[in-house]
């Protein structure tokens, strides 16, 4: 059982770490809500191991942890300075990348989520709406006011 967790940490850890980041921008965080959703995955893991696609379940188990830290009053606080990691980072295509991530942040939390899952995750209307616990319809129209806002706040910048 702990061999063929392990597995899947090694499978998907960084994906999960990458669209925890696209949820929160920030790291650190990002690596706190891989660790809440890989404790809960561990505990839970013969049912997970049992289900259809253990990475959409965890994917799943990833954006309600997200949205949960973000309903948590003192995760409200906004850091006045940012500190510099010091990792090297790839030039190419920063600017696009940074773009993106600036403009996913004028998204409110569930919005973003459905916009993440959607279009980074490459999930379809179904198992976004499955995963969040909405309806297809919000999906759908969550999606779409994602993208206008999206849309919208390129062009303003």
């Amino acid at each position: 059982m702990e061999a063929e967790f392990r597995a899947f940490v090694a499978a998907q850890g960084d994906q999960l770490r990458r669209t925890a980041y696209l949820l929160c921008r920030d790291w650190h965080a990002a690596d706190d809500l891989v660790s809440i959703t890989l404790t809960k995955l561990f505990r839970h893991w013969r049912r997970v191991s049992a289900a259809d696609n253990p990475a959409a379940y965890a994917r799943g188990v990833l954006t309600n942890a997200w949205l949960d830290e973000r309903r948590r009053p003192w995760r409200r606080e906004d850091p006045f300075d940012v500190l510099p990691d010091g990792v090297h980072v790839d030039p190419s295509g920063v600017e696009d990348r940074q773009d993106l991530l600036a403009l996913l942040q004028c998204l409110p939390a569930g919005r973003r989520a459905v916009v993440v899952l959607r279009y980074y995750c490459d999930l379809s209307v179904e198992q976004t709406a499955e995963l969040l616990g909405i309806s297809t319809g919000t999906v759908k129209s969550q999606a779409a006011k994602g993208l206008t806002t999206l849309r919208a706040a390129k062009e303003q910048a």
